[in-house]
């Protein structure tokens, strides 16, 4: 009997050559429907390195599991295109209702499995779905069971939103910049359905990672009080950055709904060009007194939700620490901190080559500071030599990098190792496979 594995398991399953190199991770299963059979598997949406999405056919397919995939060596590097009748199950079948044909009621689908038939093709062949809650109680949730393809049918009420919980807890693990790329590859509708249902937090994180055209349309979508609210999770570089894209009018209504604190940063970053030091800058660099110890700075740069660019050093100022601080006196690096003992004090182990820039240094002036110097952050200093943010390594390759660079669709092939070795070979068209779909 074959396997029956369930898709939402797949995401982010590692995808193998023959000779057992790993040339990607799945991030969706491709159906397309039949008319008396359940959906017939077309293929696999993977991911190959460069963070670009392309498609894996299903006779490339040697083996199915949970914890891997086998390919026969044959993959196509262009990028995964949606054709017409093709339907993306973790994306597009998770979270829509469905009705049982017997008249016990609906259900929403929370899994899709798929198994291999006889013939070596794989099709759906069970779905994990979900009954409404029964009983008054605020708790649980509705039965969960088993039903095959031809027991039930879908329901969809015409403008109902589907529901995007399922989309979110099969790619729950993705980070930030993966999830963006995710749904950018959604259709628009979906997209704005699924970052609507994100919490505060994840979707500030993924709107970080994406390009403008795609933040200004989701915050569109957003009520205004929600919109702050993800605004205030952002980091204020970013959330500057967004709300210059918006018209002057809700760009401010959306900075008075924001806490004053974070809403006073992106002010600040507003009144900053955008192509120099204070435009580029982040608020909220690591500051320390001169008495810190370096056991309280390497306390500081462990925090799991710091950037790593921020955790690469600590700014000591006079007081007040938070920008605008008082006098800048200088930055220790962590691993100038790592080569003393606990108790010896911050203010003794400055750095006194690295000089800050002032917040009108042009970009391009921070740029060679960084790269003269190996640097991967730089101080910025107002007139009264204060400290009032750094500029990271990411924020100059934002600005380096073209507008739509998230987005481009990379035309070099990807390296891979050639086909004597039974691995990797680049198929013509505009997808891998047998060429027959």
């Amino acid at each position: 009997m074959s396997t029956r594995i369930f898709v939402a398991r797949l995401a982010g399953t590692s995808v193998f050559d023959p000779v057992g190199d790993r040339v990607g991770k799945v991030r969706d299963v491709l159906v397309v429907y039949r008319k008396d059979d359940p959906p017939s598997v077309v293929g696999l949406i993977v991911e190959i390195p460069g963070k670009r999405r392309v498609f894996l056919s299903i006779g490339r397919v040697t083996s199915i599991s949970s914890g891997q995939i086998i390919t026969n060596g044959l993959i196509n590097v262009r990028r995964f295109e949606q054709r017409g009748g093709e339907v993306r199950v973790i994306a597009e079948l998770l979270g829509r209702k469905v009705v049982f044909t017997d008249g016990t009621g609906e259900a929403t689908i929370e899994d899709v499995a798929i198994q291999e038939s006889a013939t070596g093709e794989w099709a759906v062949s069970q779905l994990f779905v979900r009954r409404p809650k029964s009983g008054a109680s605020p708790f649980g949730k509705g039965q969960t069971t088993f039903a095959a393809w031809n027991e039930v049918r879908e329901k969809q009420a015409r403008g109902e939103a589907q529901s995007a919980e399922q989309l979110i807890a099969a790619y729950s693990e993705l980070k930030p910049a993966d999830l963006a790329n995710t749904l950018l590859d959604l259709p628009q509708q979906r997209m704005l359905e699924v970052a609507e249902e994100l919490p505060d937090d994840r979707l500030a994180d993924v709107l970080e990672e994406m390009p403008e055209s795609e933040q200004v349309q989701i915050l569109a979508k957003l009520d205004d009080d929600r919109a702050a609210d993800v605004l205030d999770q952002m980091q204020p570089d970013d959330a500057a950055d967004l709300i210059a894209q918006l018209s002057d009018e809700r760009g401010e209504h959306l900075l008075e709904l924001m806490e004053p604190e974070e809403a006073d940063d992106v002010r600040m970053l507003l009144s900053y060009a955008p192509e120099t030091a204070g435009g580029l800058m982040t608020t909220e660099p690591i500051i320390v007194s001169a008495d810190a110890t370096v056991a309280e700075g390497l306390a500081l740069i462990r925090r799991h939700e710091l950037a790593p660019a921020l955790g690469a050093a600590v700014c000591v100022t006079l007081p007040p620490y938070e920008a605008p601080t008082g006098r800048f006196l200088g930055m220790v690096h962590f691993q100038r901190m790592l080569r003393y003992p606990p108790h010896v004090r911050l203010g003794t182990l400055l750095d006194p080559s690295l000089e800050p820039v002032t917040a009108d240094t042009s970009a391009a002036e921070v740029s060679r500071i960084l790269a003269s110097y190996n640097l991967v952050s730089v101080p910025v200093v107002d007139e009264k030599h204060r400290l009032v943010g750094v500029v990271t390594i990411d924020d100059i390759l934002d600005y380096l990098l073209p507008d739509d660079w998230r987005s481009q669709d990379e035309d070099e092939p990807v390296k891979a190792p050639s086909d004597e070795t039974g691995s990797i070979r680049i198929v013509n068209g505009r997808r891998g496979g047998s060429g027959t779909r």
